[in-house]
């Protein structure tokens, strides 16, 4: 079952990327965004206020205040980011890499903030990721003309955002039902992205078919699928697994890119495909074998931590406990 689950996350994560050049060729970044969450948050509210009501009960002001910050993190920042950069020119390639680095920050930061295991054998597999997805997409980075060195800096924020609200998730002290939880992200995306869409005169759609395609197809593979499938993982499974995921996205981009675009896929991009699947073998090995070992997942569910964990030296030296938020 989890490794269903991760070969349906890899493949609908990446068809965000897909989704956004298709929606790029049509309208504005915020015209696409709006569209993509306004209808589903209105159907999503619908659904809370008719067949949910006991997922919402046991939710205090402070969770959903805390749900509506890790949609603005992780849907809002994230995406139009990610479609402001490939607007200007950044292909989806170099797009999926800079987003491939998150596990690597994610990694270095679920110690300190989490208190979360990373062995060495996990440290190894996020190494080798990052010199996969470094593979496939240097050729495309460096051949890139017409776009602006600056351009590049736009989805290494949306990365830093995603990776925020990761964590933000992970701190919280209150399990929040995923159905509320999309349905919080949703409407707090849909209201931003209106905002911003209105602002910019830029709220009408467009009358073409492309662009309803390209809306569904993000609705359903990236909407419920990828960001869906993303909380689920990170749940059962900690931040580092989940993350190490993440290295699989810009070669399975390449390789999709490729099938739909025509773009070119040469042996750089096969191999840097090899060395992303061997990343996520190890990592995925080293949490079994530590399981079998110790009878528990060296990165442990985040909310099995303590509310706030007391501070205390580990013979390993890679543990640190967190803090409360």
């Amino acid at each position: 079952m989890n490794a269903l689950l991760s070969i349906a996350f890899v493949l609908c994560w990446s068809s965000g990327f897909i989704g956004a050049k298709l929606g790029a060729g049509s309208a504005a970044a915020v015209t696409v965004l709006m569209w993509r969450f306004l209808p589903l948050a209105v159907i999503l509210l619908v659904v809370a206020t008719t067949l949910g009501h006991a997922s919402w009960r046991k939710l205090a002001a402070r969770d959903v205040v805390r749900q509506a910050a890790i949609g603005v993190l992780s849907q809002s920042g994230y995406l139009l980011t990610v479609y402001y950069a490939i607007q200007l020119g950044v292909s989806s390639g170099t797009t999926a890499l800079i987003d491939g680095v998150q596990p690597l920050v994610a990694g270095a930061l679920a110690g300190p903030l989490l208190g979360q295991y990373v062995s060495r054998r996990q440290w190894l597999g996020l190494c080798l990721g990052v010199a996969g997805v470094a593979l496939v997409t240097m050729a495309d980075a460096m051949a890139a003309t017409g776009v602006a060195a600056w351009a590049y800096l736009v989805p290494f924020l949306g990365m830093l955002s995603l990776v925020a609200a990761t964590f933000l998730e992970s701190r919280s002290r209150t399990r929040v039902a995923p159905g509320v939880a999309l349905t919080v992200h949703c409407a707090t995306s849909a209201v931003l992205f209106t905002v911003l869409a209105v602002g910019a005169g830029a709220a009408a759609p467009p009358a073409e078919a492309g662009f309803w395609a390209a809306v569904v197809w993000l609705v359903v593979l990236s909407t419920f699928g990828g960001y869906g499938l993303y909380w689920l993982i990170l749940r059962r499974s900690g931040v580092t697994k989940v993350n190490a995921l993440m290295f699989l996205m810009a070669p399975v981009t390449a390789v999709w890119g490729a099938v739909m675009f025509g773009e070119p896929f040469g042996v750089q991009t096969g191999l840097g495909l090899a060395v992303g699947l061997a990343a996520v073998a190890v990592v995925q090995r080293d949490g079994r074998g530590a399981r079998r070992k110790t009878g528990r997942s060296p990165l442990p569910d985040p909310h099995s931590l303590p509310a706030c964990p007391a501070p205390k030296p580990q013979d390993s030296g890679h543990r640190l406990s967190g803090g409360c938020s």
